[in-house]
């Protein structure tokens, strides 16, 4: 697939790159499909179900299949996260059904996180606007390691829920017809937790215990890794080839991040379905500005960069 343009005009930023596409690339490259999401979904339906049953009967290696079944539990922000575009399935209820699915095993407010989420988009890294740049970033290796452990993200979703249901914050990123929306999913997503509490007294069960909670609290430091290789160390600037960073990484990561280490690219053009950013790589690779070729590799400057006092 070749850009539309002649080569000769130079291509410096993310809209002169979507301005180059001819209307046939642009027509496929955000071509949805609900035959690809649900296949997708399968596989790591498939593989948590396989995880689960391995913990539940304590066979041999369970303590290594609780880690994997904790990557593949955290790593549901990812489908979430392209749910919230509703670019995973081309039919829309299905993506807000399994969005609040996945929603609910990370404690994050779906309706509510769209809005933080389209903020982001809309001011990618700008320190003033974008709601992730919001509150102190580690700027030492100790504030690092806290970070990354995921004790601070697990309070504040928890926080973030509770506000929601039970005070009337105010957001600059939601609109006042979305206050109700965010209040009313907090205060389902209190009730259910409730309810999933109380039966595992009630049943004596540690089932979700061992299958969800402490799955999730050992897999949020590789999430936590995996998501500052996104924007961190990138330039405060607008142009989405240079804020953002596509991560070279194994197949492995690639589905179980639903292809969002080629994050550039969909930051460039959030409305290509996760099936087809591969193919729009392929096309905007020349133009990428920050890549990196793996997370260790990443994480392993960051802390070079943190030992010599630069911010991240």
């Amino acid at each position: 697939m070749e850009l539309s343009q002649s080569m000769t005009k130079p291509i410096s930023d993310h809209r002169q790159l979507i301005a180059s596409l001819s209307d046939e690339q642009r027509a496929d490259l955000t071509q949805k499909s609900d035959l690809h999401g649900v296949l997708h979904l399968l596989s790591h339906v498939v593989a948590l179900a396989v995880t689960t049953t391995w913990i539940m009967n304590v066979w041999a290696g369970w303590q290594v299949v609780l880690v994997l079944q904790g990557l593949m539990l955290v790593f549901l922000f990812t489908l979430l996260h392209e749910t919230v575009h509703f670019t995973v399935f081309k039919t829309a209820r299905i993506n807000t059904i399994i969005g609040w699915l996945c929603a609910m095993v990370i404690l994050l407010p779906p309706n509510w996180f769209r809005y933080f989420h389209l903020a982001h988009h809309r001011h990618t890294h700008d320190p003033e606007k974008d709601p992730e740049l919001e509150g102190k970033k580690p700027e030492t290796i100790p504030q690092l390691v806290w970070s990354v452990t995921g004790l601070p993200v697990w309070w504040f979703h928890i926080n973030t829920i509770f506000k929601n249901a039970l005070f009337k914050p105010v957001y600059d990123y939601v609109p006042k017809a979305g206050y109700q929306k965010i209040r009313q999913e907090a205060l389902i997503m209190l009730g259910l937790y409730g309810a999933l509490l109380s039966a595992s007294f009630f049943f004596v069960s540690t089932t979700l215990l061992w299958v969800w909670i402490i799955p999730v609290l050992v897999g949020q430091p590789f999430l936590r890794l995996y998501l500052m290789a996104e924007h961190g160390r990138c330039p405060h600037v607008a142009n989405m080839l240079e804020n953002t960073r596509t991560t070279y990484t194994t197949s492995f990561v690639r589905w179980l991040a639903w292809n969002m280490p080629y994050h550039t690219e969909h930051h460039a053009y959030p409305t290509v379905p996760f099936y087809k950013l591969p193919k729009f790589h392929k096309i905007a690779k020349a133009y990428l500005r920050m890549t990196e070729n793996g997370y260790i590799q990443f994480n392993k400057k960051t802390v070079q960069h943190m030992m010599r006092g630069e911010k991240l």
